[in-house]
């Protein structure tokens, strides 16, 4: 008792010693009778079961923690499914391009949709948000005049989006890995994952079928010019409309020859694996500048419905390893053209130039294997340009390196008649103006005479000068008549109009 004669409160201390004190007297005398058992006295001691309790509870927290992560996994396996595709695949612009094209029809339609359709689709229409992490894309059009064309379009930038497609919603997640770059552009690594319910899985093919063919309705009736840049093909500028395969003049059945060959070439994919012959066809078209080398090519390739790689063997840096690679990994439906193929030899002349440089690194070896070595590209259509034959080694023109070679030479008859009606036929009803261009072009010794005979090369024109004269001369046909005498001073492509090779 204290003095005041009030009770002392015990402190929770002096309880829990008490307590403690207590349960060792009891198992003490449990022992000592041996009428007791060891559990049941643990089981009654209220400081055991507490702890006991408190370590169950937290076993059991944990174990449904990851009971709830485990189904929600398992639910997400059999009720979602993932789409992911990577900046490298082809398809990768083709979705950006689809899904800006199908938000801003989504953006057009909204009103028509909000006040013709049903309440559902009023509904889904306003539950479905609009994409709000945009980027810029710019593309610069250079026009033929020189004038330059600045188009700016928007696209979905880094982020998540929701978009509705066919009624399902699509969660798509477009990813940039500030730390991972590409190797060869620079870029950051990006992914998009698109994800939807597993019952509308179907509609990613739907989707990607659509995308493709807004790509290819962008792409028709224009052709890709490729260059190579590092140890890649890159588009160089925006795609270029078709060249009519009309608008090049060659001499009488040349153009056809080539063209009826390789579409002969191009049809017969199993008759070369059937007999284990490999898939390509070379080439190879020469003489002098001006006379339709290139411009042929790009028509041919209009023509097919297909693009073309540029690759010019003069390049700095240019080595065997990086030609043979890039021959590998041509784009599909691409005509390879390699430019100023006698640059390959130049490596065995022992020539520098000012700054030490020896011409291109591509060796002659190396370009032999690179056109039909072991490790060369099959199912490949390989066009060869040179103004210079003499200097190719008869190694390279050989058949299963070049299969067809043909020289497109100085302008004739039959195409100057052909230049003269594309420009004039419409004023020039009966023809007589064009037999006095010819006549004159005869007097000039120009071209060869009616009863064939050849005229002497030095004083011989192209047809690129010939189209530069009608040019500086549209609608009038006697001032081109008048002009005729220039084409002579045209001969080494110094003609009244850029060469056009």
């Amino acid at each position: 008792m204290e003095p005041n004669g009030s009770s002392a409160v015990p402190s929770a201390s002096d309880l829990i010693l008490q307590q403690r004190t207590e349960a060792l007297k009891s198992v003490q005398e449990s022992v000592q009778k041996g009428d007791g058992s060891l559990f049941s006295q643990l089981t009654n001691n209220p400081l055991f079961t507490a702890g006991f309790g408190l370590a169950g509870l937290g076993a059991g927290l944990t174990f449904a923690q990851k009971g709830i992560r485990h189904g929600a996994a398992l639910l997400r396996r059999r009720m979602l499914v993932d789409v992911e595709i990577s900046i490298k695949d082809d398809s990768y612009p083709w979705f950006l391009h689809w899904m800006t094209l199908y938000q801003q029809s989504q953006l057009g339609t909204s009103r028509s949709v909000a006040s013709n359709s049903g309440f559902i689709n009023r509904f889904l229409q306003k539950m479905t948000p609009g994409m709000r992490h945009l980027s810029i894309q710019t593309q610069k059009v250079e026009h033929s005049n020189g004038a330059i064309h600045t188009h700016f379009s928007l696209i979905p930038g880094p982020g998540k989006h929701v978009l509705r497609y066919k009624n399902a919603f699509i969660f798509v997640n477009r990813m940039r890995e500030s730390k991972s770059r590409d190797l060869q552009t620079g870029k950051p690594w990006e992914t998009i994952t698109l994800t939807t319910l597993y019952a509308h899985r179907h509609i990613f093919e739907d989707l990607f079928t659509e995308a493709h063919a807004y790509a290819e309705k962008s792409h028709e009736g224009k052709t890709t010019i490729y260059n190579s840049w590092g140890t890649e093909w890159r588009p160089f500028g925006n795609p270029r409309r078709k060249r009519p395969l009309e608008s090049v003049v060659l001499d009488e059945g040349v153009k056809e020859r080539i063209v009826e060959d390789v579409e002969d070439f191009i049809s017969s994919a199993a008759w070369y694996h059937d007999r284990g012959i490999p898939y390509r066809r070379g080439y190879l078209l020469y003489g002098p500048p001006g006379t339709g080398k290139s411009s042929f090519i790009q028509a041919l390739a209009g023509e097919l419905d297909y693009d073309i790689a540029i690759l010019n063997l003069s390049e700095r840096g240019l080595t065997d390893d990086r030609l043979n690679h890039l021959l590998t990994i041509v784009p599909n439906r691409t005509l390879v053209l390699l430019e100023d193929v006698d640059a390959a030899f130049s490596n065995r002349r022992e020539q520098s130039d000012a700054d030490g440089y020896r011409g291109a690194n591509v060796t002659f070896s190396g370009l032999l294997n690179a056109l039909d070595g072991v490790a060369s590209a099959e199912e490949r259509i390989i066009f060869l340009t040179t103004n210079h034959v003499e200097r190719l080694d008869e190694a390279l023109v050989r058949p299963g390196r070049v299969d067809m070679t043909v020289r497109l030479g100085e302008v004739t008859r039959y195409q100057v008649s052909r230049l003269w009606d594309r420009f004039y036929e419409e004023i020039d009803k009966d023809g007589s103006h064009r037999k006095l261009f010819i006549s004159r072009l005869e007097e000039l010794g120009l071209i060869e005479d009616a009863q064939g005979h050849k005229p002497d090369r030095s004083k011989s024109t192209s047809a690129a000068a010939l189209q530069g004269l009608f040019l500086y001369n549209k609608g009038n046909m006697e001032g081109a008549i008048a002009m005729s005498e220039g084409l002579t001073y045209s001969v080494h492509g110094e003609a009244l109009g850029h060469s056009q090779d």
